[in-house]
C-alpha cells in the first residue's frame, strides 16, 4: 500500500523543524517497503477534515505554534484519531493533541492553550517551569508502551524548542479518559504520550525530526512511516 502523509502546519523556511521534516521522512522512507509521499497542508485550508484530508493515510501535526488556524489543526487531529489514521504530533502538535482530546473525549469544551488564551479557565497546556528552547535531555519510556517498543526499551536523548507543555493538573483527567503519558525526563516531567486504543497515535514534546539534520534516521519517524504504509 502506498502512503500519503499530511504535514499539517504553516510552513516557514526559518523554522528548523520544518526544514528537517522532509529530510527525516526521506531517511525513514526505505523502511516502509512502499511508496511514501507527503504534502504540506496549511491549517487555514482545513475546514472539513473528512474532505480536506480524505486522500491522506496519515497525519503529522508539525511544530511551530500558534497555528494560523487552531481550529484547522484540531480538526486534523480529531480526524486522525477518529478514523484510525496514524498520527504523530511533535512539539505544538502534541500540545494540541491534548487539547483536542480534552475537548472531544473528556468533554472540556473550553480546553485551551496558554500561548493563545492565557486567561482561559481550562488551560490544558501551560508554560513550562523551565524553557526548553534549543535544549536537549534524556527521556525514559514506560515499559509496555508503544514508545518503549519503538525505542527498543532504551532511554533516548532528544532536542526541544518549546516553552509550553502539559498542565500537570489535568493529567489524571486525561489519563482517566484513555490518554497515556509514557515518556518522561530525568525529573519525571511528561515529555511524550500515546493512545493505546488507537493503531498509532503518538505525541512528543521533543522534536525527533531534528535527528535528520545530523543525517540520522529516527526510530519514531521510521515507525510512523511504516504505520502510514
Amino acid at each position: 500500500m502506498n502512503a500519503a502523509i499530511a504535514l499539517v502546519g504553516d510552513y516557514r523556511e526559518a523554522v528548523v523543524a520544518h526544514r528537517a521534516i522532509p529530510r527525516a521522512l526521506e531517511l525513514a522512507r526505505p523502511a516502509a517497503a512502499a511508496k511514501v509521499t507527503w504534502s504540506w497542508i496549511p491549517t487555514t485550508t482545513i475546514h472539513d477534515a473528512s474532505h480536506d484530508l480524505a486522500d491522506f493515510t496519515a497525519v503529522w501535526v508539525v511544530p511551530a505554534s500558534p497555528y494560523a488556524s487552531m481550529d484547522g489543526a484540531l480538526a486534523a487531529i480529531r480526524f486522525a484519531r477518529e478514523t484510525g489514521r496514524p498520527f504523530l504530533g511533535t512539539c505544538g502538535g502534541f500540545q494540541h493533541a491534548l487539547i483536542e482530546f480534552a475537548r472531544n473525549v473528556c468533554g472540556v469544551r473550553d480546553a485551551d492553550h496558554a500561548e493563545t488564551n492565557p486567561g482561559g479557565a481550562d488551560l490544558v497546556v501551560t508554560p513550562l517551569a523551565c524553557s526548553l528552547v534549543e535544549k536537549s535531555g534524556g527521556i525514559t519510556f514506560t515499559p509496555g508502551s508503544r514508545l518503549h517498543t519503538i525505542f527498543g526499551g532504551k532511554p533516548a536523548t532528544e532536542g526541544y524548542r518549546c516553552n509550553y507543555g502539559p498542565n500537570p493538573t489535568w493529567r489524571s483527567r486525561l489519563e482517566a479518559a484513555g490518554w497515556c503519558f509514557t515518556g518522561f525526563d530525568e525529573m519525571g516531567e511528561v515529555r511524550a504520550g500515546e493512545l493505546p486504543s488507537h493503531p498509532f497515535f503518538i505525541g512528543t514534546l521533543f522534536q525527533p525530526e531534528r535527528s535528520a539534520l545530523r543525517g540520522e534516521r529516527h526510530p519514531l519517524i521510521t515507525a510512523f512511516v511504516q504505520a502510514a504504509a
